[in-house]
């Protein structure tokens, strides 16, 4: 008996160290053959604290705040920290609809979505997820922000670079424009909150890929090379598909973001929009990898 228990305890020990050793076997980031846009001086590093493949039992808060923070979500969806989990390798946000209408600064919230965002943040630098969004009116999401409270004089603004923003269930009347929501990797670039007196332009520029079947049909990697101030390369699935010229120079730490949340322009459909199963109304991230160019 106390051999086999000697034995268990050395396979249990065997398979701790292989998935220790697995969690970021990752070399580079996700890259067709004659994608990678490195110069052949640089190669690519893991940015740990900003990477995680999810692993474990449980997220770790140590890298991640999950929901509750100063932003509690845009009505009527509200960040839910129970609406965000750890299983089976991968992390799951799931659309859920209240029990009853709360009523939270001012705003009626009748739906859960949830937030992740990193603690860590970083300028230039590749960043990529592989995802797979819900079903619902939600949202799925990609993407990074600054926190403008850091900035000092002109810096004090706020730019964000999505790099992923999907729906599953088209609700708006603008049915023809929002489809691109359902079936294209959606990506953009935004400056706004410039203080006054400060000669730095706001406005948003990006634009879409078109992807094989709708968002929840499978998984894709989305990614981005933040590579300068003001050069953006988009990638899906390994294979660039657009650079983009900020509408003002990015050269502010972001955070990344993923989150499922409401919009003003795809309202809840009258059923509720929560008829489908769980499956159906989890967006699912199996995993999420940053890197920083290295000599």
């Amino acid at each position: 008996m106390k051999s086999l228990i000697k034995i268990s305890q050395q396979i249990s020990a065997l398979i701790i160290l292989l998935i220790a050793g697995s969690m970021f076997a990752q070399k580079s980031p996700t890259f067709k053959n004659g994608e990678d846009p490195k110069p052949s001086s640089k190669k690519w590093e893991l940015v740990q604290g900003m990477s995680d493949e999810f692993n474990g039992k449980e997220i770790n808060q140590k890298k991640w705040q999950i929901s509750g923070q100063e932003w509690i979500g845009r009505a009527p969806g509200l960040f839910l920290a129970e609406n965000v989990k750890v299983v089976d390798g991968s992390l799951k946000i799931t659309t859920t609809i209240l029990p009853e209408t709360l009523v939270k600064q001012g705003r009626n919230y009748t739906h859960g979505g949830g937030y992740v965002g990193s603690k860590e943040g970083m300028t230039y630098g590749y960043y990529e997820c592989e995802m797979k969004a819900n079903k619902t009116f939600m949202s799925s999401t990609f993407w990074l922000y600054n926190n403008r409270e850091d900035g000092e004089g002109c810096d004090k603004r706020s730019t964000e670079l999505d790099i992923q923003e999907s729906i599953g269930q088209i609700t708006g009347e603008d049915v023809e424009d929002l489809q691109k929501f359902e079936k294209f990797m959606n990506y953009n670039t935004h400056s706004r909150n410039i203080e006054e007196g400060c000669e730095v332009k706001k406005g948003i520029i990006g634009g879409k890929a078109r992807m094989e079947g709708k968002v929840y049909d499978d998984f894709h990697v989305f990614g981005v090379w933040w590579k300068s101030e003001n050069e953006v390369l988009f990638f899906l699935d390994g294979m660039f598909v657009d650079k983009v010229t900020p509408p003002a120079d990015f050269n502010v730490p972001m955070y990344l973001r993923m989150v499922v949340e409401t919009y003003n322009w795809n309202p809840v459909p009258a059923d509720g929009g929560m008829t489908g199963s769980k499956k159906d109304r989890t967006t699912t991230y199996n995993w999420v990898r940053s890197w920083k160019l290295v000599d």
